[in-house]
């Protein structure tokens, strides 16, 4: 069977194949959470679906290509809900805020989603058996965050600094808001972004 996800030249997929893969995406994301990375077989993952594993494989060359569409699809909607948030702010302080909080006004209904990621994160691996998502795999998340310090710096708004030092600072603490959050599900998700959001804040300002 072919993959349906090869790089360069290829024609638009169609509604229905499009629909077909976000059908796929989805149950892998429902089955990793419930039943963990090791145990989310293709035919396991197809099951949850209702399809058959040739389906699966029709539109992914393996597991793999299939978990890295997880993790692409489920940033890409992470970056559309904080970017219509984000959009019209004018000041850094602004910004950086806004980020902070509507990451996790997404991620507070997206719950499975964490879960999933986590254990694809923690598992997956390349072919030299190296994490696939280890710490340089953030580094456009580095740099988005960047721009924002930058912009902060250059406007007045924050003091001098350097700016991936606070980039992956902002990150890592994000990151490790949702992992005791999904670790303690009864954590005030809400209240640990605004203090979360008020600490970094008051670290930048001039």
């Amino acid at each position: 069977m072919r993959s349906e996800n090869e790089p360069g030249g290829q024609k638009a997929r169609s509604f229905i194949e499009e629909a077909r893969r976000a059908q796929i995406v989805a149950s892998a994301v429902e089955v990793i959470a419930e039943v963990g990375f090791a145990q989310a077989s293709l035919a396991r993952i197809a099951k949850h679906a209702g399809i058959s594993k040739g389906v699966i494989s029709y539109h992914f060359a393996g597991k793999d290509e299939l978990m890295e569409e997880v993790v692409d699809r489920t940033f890409g909607t992470i970056a559309e809900h904080v970017g219509a948030k984000m959009e019209g702010l004018r000041t850094a302080a602004e910004l950086l805020r806004t980020h902070v909080l509507s990451v996790a006004e997404h991620m507070r209904g997206h719950r499975t989603q964490l879960i999933a990621l986590g254990e694809i994160f923690y598992n997956l691996r390349t072919a030299d058996g190296k994490p696939r998502y280890g710490i340089n795999a953030n580094e456009e998340i580095y740099r988005a965050m960047e721009q924002i310090y930058r912009f902060g710096q250059e406007s007045g708004e924050f003091r001098d600094f350097d700016t991936r030092v606070m980039a992956i600072t902002h990150s890592s603490a994000i990151d490790n808001m949702f992992a005791y959050w999904v670790a303690n599900p009864d954590h005030d998700l809400d209240a640990h972004a605004k203090e979360l959001a008020d600490l970094l804040e008051r670290a930048c300002k001039a």
